[in-house]
């Protein structure tokens, strides 16, 4: 019997299973699959993206899912705590643009070595390859959990550390959405989050953007004539839609309304060039047109944005691309200028859940203590991580929840694990 068991051995698992044998407790890590951190070594592109050094109250506006549920957690296993724990790992971090902590490295898995190392150092029980099938629980408090070979575990405490449902080649299957409705949690329908769009654009259709990258634009989500979201950063088109950062951080918002009003029409608008007005846009073209008259405007376009882009952008605008710049009218400039700041599509989605790299929605987080992690309706019962109703932009801050409320419950269930065994006769 162990004092605390562990189901999952991701992110939020591993920190609550050295959490909590740190504070005493006996753990036992109860993975599903053949070896720890799947999700963790494929993080960040493989690089594993630890953290993120933004300041709290930054790092707090990033969270979209329940920010405040996070804040006690957040304050007792913070970012700078994350840094630290690494750091006295022995895994040098590098910071990079937007405050993403990367090892030095650049491989994720000295990261998962180093974690699964220091568990093991610390005597985590750890049992590979076994499924749990059913939460045990009597009168409102857990006391085991069986397997799927029908072995029965006894516990005084237990954390679901078993992601969202999306990745599932992790692991990430929704296991700990019905284990908590076992126990009559509710749970908020699991949606995509960070994942790409989906337009019916008839150039996206016809694959004539797909591949094309666009580096530090701003991106807009539009509901009707109300703007939802604006996102900075790169961008690619597919033969889908859109992908890239900015994509991936729009998506919630996409989830989100296509939630509340599945008939809403939602649009994306791409500012090309963020620091240029459409002013300046028309200045630019306006100097081209004195210092080369016979150029075409298709040609001019060409040597500011991609030439792919420069088609598409003609071809919003409705401009002949061909025409040459001192033929071409001051309503064809501003046209073309005004495309270059509003590009449009229309946005019909989301790839799905499977294919996210973050699951909105899942546990009730109103059914949950945010200062302990523990389950208001059955004692003894912790979560961490994705599995509950707590989600973030890409960029570090995932994994940050993951961390921060894996280190909290794993604290918390090993103090309410060994008062269990005192108050035992």
């Amino acid at each position: 019997m162990a004092d605390v068991l562990v189901i999952g051995g991701g992110p939020a698992g591993l920190m609550a299973a050295i959490a909590a044998r740190e504070a005493g407790a006996q753990v036992m890590l109860l993975e599903k699959g053949h070896r720890l951190g799947r999700k963790l070594a494929i993080s960040g592109g493989g690089r594993c993206n630890v953290t993120n050094a933004k300041p709290l109250p930054e790092l707090m506006q990033n969270v979209l899912g329940n920010p405040k549920f996070l804040y006690s957690s957040f304050h007792r296993f913070s970012n700078e705590d994350i840094i630290r724990f690494f750091e006295g790992l022995g895994v040098r971090l590098k910071e990079e643009d937007r405050g993403r902590m990367f090892p030095v490295s650049d491989d994720a898995r000295t990261v998962v070595r180093a974690v699964v190392q220091f568990m093991e150092q610390l005597g985590v029980h750890v049992r590979l390859n076994t499924p749990v099938s059913e939460i045990l629980a009597r009168h409102g408090r857990f006391v085991g959990v069986r397997t799927e070979r029908g072995e029965a575990i006894p516990g005084a405490a237990c954390i679901i550390a078993t992601g969202g449902a999306s990745v599932p080649q992790t692991g990430s299957t929704g296991d700990g959405y019905r284990f908590a409705a076992s126990v009559g949690h509710t749970l908020v329908p699991p949606y995509p989050t960070a994942v790409p769009l989906t337009s019916d654009h008839p150039w996206i259709r016809e694959r004539r953007l797909q591949g094309l990258s666009l580096y530090d634009i701003e991106l807009s989500l539009w509901r009707g004539d109300k703007r939802l979201t604006v996102e900075p950063g790169d961008l690619v088109f597919t033969h889908f839609g859109l992908s890239g950062p900015a994509a991936l951080r729009a998506s919630h918002y996409v989830s989100v309304s296509l939630r509340e009003k599945p008939a809403a029409k939602l649009t994306a608008t791409i500012d090309v060039r963020p620091d240029t007005s459409v002013e300046a846009w028309t200045s630019l073209f306006n100097d081209a047109k004195r210092r080369h008259p016979r150029r075409q405007l298709r040609t001019e376009l060409e040597s500011h944005v991609p030439d792919r882009l420069a088609a598409f952008v003609l071809h919003e605008a409705a401009v002949e691309g061909d025409v040459q710049l001192a033929q071409a009218p001051q309503s064809a400039l501003l046209a073309v200028a005004q495309a270059l700041k509003h590009l449009r599509l229309p946005v019909t989605g989301t790839l799905p859940l499977e294919k996210a790299t973050v699951t909105g929605g899942g546990v009730n987080v109103r059914e949950i203590d945010p200062k302990t992690m523990q389950s208001k309706l059955c004692a003894g019962l912790f979560f961490a991580g994705e599995v509950m109703d707590v989600h973030a932009h890409t960029g570090g801050y995932n994994i940050t929840i993951a961390f921060s409320t894996g280190h909290t419950a794993g604290t918390e269930a090993a103090r309410y694990a060994l008062m269990q065994g005192a108050l035992a006769p």
